[in-house]
């Protein structure tokens, strides 16, 4: 799930490319996927990749489990 959700944010990072907001939420989104050991530290980001970026990918971020985030 975590690959899935970092191809929905570059695409919609991609599809937004000409405003700022997209590129912003969606680097940061990427970074802390990369870092975050559990849930609660995506909660905040994944609301903002969810209005911002691509519903799907701010969907996927919070369904998401801490399982998910180990591997």
């Amino acid at each position: 799930m975590k690959t899935a959700t970092k191809v929905f944010i570059i695409l919609g990072m991609i599809a937004g490319f000409w405003m700022i907001l997209p590129l912003i939420f969606g680097g940061i989104a990427l970074s802390k996927l990369n870092k975050a050991q559990s849930k609660s530290e995506l909660t905040g980001i994944s609301i903002c990749v969810l209005l911002f970026v691509n519903l799907i990918a701010g969907i996927l971020m919070l369904c998401m489990k801490d399982s998910d985030l180990q591997a």
